[in-house]
């Protein structure tokens, strides 16, 4: 998010795609779809898309991505039908424009970020990222398909099945076999020292 040069114009519209991208999970179809129309800001702030099978629905927007949006808007000052991310022309983004973009950004965060380079990167990537940042946050998977505009919740199960961690945290939630349930009884020693506090 930090390697786009905010100082100049391109740099401006990369990062504002970038951080729309990874908090919303659009499709790339869909981000390069996006008008300066289907931008709402203000209370309940989102962005309205066109998804697979012809689908609308709206993706709400943190304050953060709602905030550089406004500030994109303001220094494009174009008409509602123009593409919210454009080519220096004025042109919608192409999905291999998109692409280039994700893959310099990613290249150029190599140098405070290593690992980077043995990753691959593309548009989808921030999709999955957005997805797996809903499922940490304890969102639910039929929410999360929701956000996703997926058809079914089968197709979000497979983040819930590619993260080893959510696993972990379900089974230190388990009861070990052989042990008595319950509710913890503190003895009356740890009991008197904090009440002596």
């Amino acid at each position: 998010m930090a390697a786009p040069d905010r100082s100049t114009f391109l740099g401006r519209r990369d990062h504002a795609l970038l951080l729309t991208a990874i908090q919303t999970g659009l499709r790339v179809t869909e981000l390069i779809g996006l008008r300066v129309q289907d931008v709402v800001l203000g209370t309940g702030a989102h962005v309205r898309c066109l998804g697979k099978g012809r689908k609308g629905r709206a993706t709400p927007l943190t304050p953060q991505t709602a905030e550089v949006l406004r500030s994109w808007l303001t220094e494009r000052s174009s008409a509602a039908s123009d593409p919210l991310f454009a080519t220096s022309q004025g042109a919608p983004l192409s999905r291999y424009g998109v692409s280039a973009i994700v893959k310099r950004h990613a290249g150029a965060a190599t140098a405070c970020c290593p690992s980077l380079a043995t990753k691959s990167t593309s548009p989808h990537v921030l999709r999955h990222t957005a997805a797996m940042r809903l499922l940490h946050a304890g969102v639910d998977t039929t929410v999360i398909a929701l956000w996703l505009g997926h058809e079914g919740v089968e197709t979000t199960q497979m983040y819930v099945h590619a993260d080893l961690s959510l696993k972990e945290k379900a089974l230190a939630r388990i009861t070990p076999i052989g042990a008595m349930p319950g509710r913890y009884h503190p003895p009356d020693k740890l009991l008197a020292f904090l009440e002596a506090l």
